[in-house]
């Protein structure tokens, strides 16, 4: 297992990062996992015994059950708080109460001491805002953010899910007020959706945030059981969970050719789809997810394959996205500038 910095901080954290979003499985997340205590158990020793240090959750996973489970796994497994990077988020309806959801001072506060009653913590390593609240000024959040860091109950603050625009802004309010600012971000980064290195990727490297990829395998479209042939895939969660969206025929002609870059390296279509994430500029720590430990040992297993830059261009070449403006424009104007 590798290891990389946290975008600009000194915080250290694996190359893979598991996602606690199969615990659980109450309400709609049992299309997810329903993977309990003892299973759950048994998942966390691999993940620690791997090297994995970094743990991400989110107190919507089924409503609270997913930080419980792996709150009582550190516990039942004797397993050093201190060696472990937790995250969980904060933003998704807990519960009917008019002010249990959201992004304001009141659900920020309110949810961090529930999450960490949860997961039998005093404090959370990573904090993210899970989404977009259009009702909640970004001033208003990034304020209430920074004052949760300082009670000591929240180490370092991060984003999912939103614009490139919003985010920018929530960095100069943060910078102008001196306070706390975002140090990564979480988003849908797979080879079957190559969205974010239009403006997202773009802005993380200017701002020196670290990029954690959710849904490498596309919701298990590129986990290998899916292929031209082979629409439905038993026990998928993509058959009854169809997300997130991708354009499924771009991803057959993907799946066709990392099925066959998989067989040179004697790997699974998962493998190749999961080192293609890990190799990409930019990215610190690609999250994985498992309901099994035989699934989990899989994709740990990716760790193991380096792709060459013929194959990174060949996989390029299949999933790159269409160009838009005004990216063709911008750069068709830096041409210019390039020295000879």
């Amino acid at each position: 297992m590798k290891y990389n910095f946290l975008g600009n901080t000194g915080l250290v954290v694996s190359e893979l990062c598991f996602g606690a979003m199969t615990f659980g499985g109450k309400g709609y997340w049992e299309a997810i996992g329903k993977v309990q205590q003892k299973e759950v158990n048994g998942l966390m020793k691999v993940v620690v015994d791997s090297g994995i240090n970094f743990i991400d959750t989110a107190n919507v996973y089924s409503f609270g059950e997913s930080e419980k489970l792996l709150g009582q796994s550190i516990k039942d497994l004797g397993i050093n708080r201190n060696d472990l990077v937790i995250a969980t988020k904060v933003r998704g309806r807990m519960s009917e109460g008019l002010n249990n959801v959201g992004l304001s001072r009141y659900h920020i506060f309110q949810s961090v001491d529930e999450s960490l009653k949860r997961l039998q913590l005093d404090h959370i390593d990573v904090l993210y805002v899970h989404g977009v609240d259009p009702k909640t000024p970004v001033e208003e959040i990034m304020r209430s953010l920074n004052d949760i860091v300082l009670t000591g109950k929240v180490r370092y603050i991060a984003v999912c899910n939103w614009p490139a625009w919003m985010v920018m802004k929530g960095l100069g309010i943060a910078e102008n007020h001196r306070w706390n600012k975002f140090v990564g971000m979480q988003y849908f980064y797979a080879l079957a959706g190559r969205d974010i290195e239009r403006e997202i990727l773009p802005l993380a490297a200017d701002q020196n945030l670290a990029i954690m990829p959710w849904s490498p395998l596309a919701g298990g479209f590129l986990g290998g059981k899916y292929g031209r042939n082979a629409e439905k895939a038993e026990g998928s969660r993509r058959d009854t969970f169809d997300f997130p969206p991708i354009n499924k025929e771009k991803a057959y002609d993907i799946i066709d050719v990392i099925t066959e870059i998989g067989k040179a390296h004697n790997a699974t279509v998962a493998e190749i789809a999961l080192a293609w994430v890990r190799q990409q500029k930019g990215v610190t720590s690609t999250i994985i997810g498992a309901k099994s430990v035989d699934q989990l040992n899989a994709n740990i297993k990716s760790t193991e394959v380096i792709l060459s830059s013929d194959d990174l261009k060949t996989i390029d070449e299949v999933s790159a996205l269409p160009k838009e403006y005004p990216g063709w424009m911008v750069e068709r104007q830096s041409a210019d500038r390039a020295l000879k």
